[in-house]
Formats: structure tokens, C-alpha cells, sequence
């Protein structure tokens, strides 16, 4: 196992232990960042995830949300952000959160660390980029070594 494979394992075992039910994501997204993640592009349906991270690229391959052949939805970013408002508030799992973005015609995220932003993408070219906060991390709970 690389040293890339185990540092981001290490991270998000971290960020999974410590990460608050209500607005998750900051918490994860500054865990990762610590650790040396700098961008995270996830392929929707497949549940690909890439990680440019500065010990390497990993990729992950999840749960496809689809399998065989498929009409794409429409991108309909008003879907999109209850989708988001949900998660932000706690109310659904990753996987429902990742299925409700599918549904909003999200093809592609691309979490971008260092500026703090997650640009979503329709497969015709539309995007909806949202800002997430920056969340201090108690030193007991850093992802630094």
C-alpha cells in the first residue's frame, strides 16, 4: 500500500470519528485538506472518486448508482441545492445525498480544498459552484502529524 493510499485511509478515518451530524462536510473537507488533499473530483453514477492528494493521485471506486445503460437527468440546480440543504442539515446519508444529486442531473463534483469550493456539473455543460466554510479543528483532532 502506498504511502498516498494510507495517509487519505488515516485521514478519513479521522474526519469520520470526529465529524458532527449537522455540517459534516466542512469538518471532513478540513480533515482531508490537512492531510494533503487537494482536490477531490467525483464521476456520478459510477461513484468514481479521485483524490489529487501531495503524496499522489488515489482513486476509489464506490457503489455504481446505475448499472447498464441510462438516461441522464436533467440538470435542475433547484433539486440540487434542497439535495445539499438536506445533507448540510443532517438529514440524509451519503449515499441518499449522492443519489439525490444523480437525480439533479449532477454528472461530476469537483471539491476544490485549498479554496474551499464544490463545483457540481449537468452533462451539458451547466454548474452550480458553492462555497463551504472553514471549521477549526482542535489539535487533539488534527489530521497533521
Amino acid at each position: 500500500m502506498s504511502k498516498a493510499v494510507e495517509n487519505l485511509q488515516a485521514a478519513q478515518k479521522r474526519a469520520m470519528a470526529g465529524r458532527p451530524k449537522v455540517g459534516g462536510f466542512p469538518y471532513l473537507a478540513e480533515t482531508l485538506r490537512r492531510a494533503g488533499v487537494i482536490r477531490n473530483v467525483w464521476s456520478l453514477p459510477s461513484c468514481q472518486s479521485l483524490y489529487v492528494t501531495s503524496d499522489g493521485p488515489v482513486v476509489i471506486v464506490g457503489t455504481p448508482l446505475v448499472t447498464g445503460i441510462s438516461d441522464v437527468p436533467a440538470f435542475n440546480r433547484e433539486a440540487l441545492i434542497v439535495a445539499l440543504r438536506t445533507d448540510q442539515a443532517g438529514q440524509s446519508t451519503f449515499p441518499e445525498f449522492l443519489a439525490a444529486s444523480w437525480r439533479a442531473g449532477v454528472v461530476r463534483c469537483d471539491v476544490d480544498f485549498p479554496a474551499r469550493t464544490v463545483t457540481y456539473f449537468g452533462s451539458n455543460g451547466e454548474e452550480y459552484i458553492e462555497d463551504y466554510p472553514a471549521v477549526e479543528i482542535l489539535s487533539s483532532q488534527s489530521a497533521e502529524a
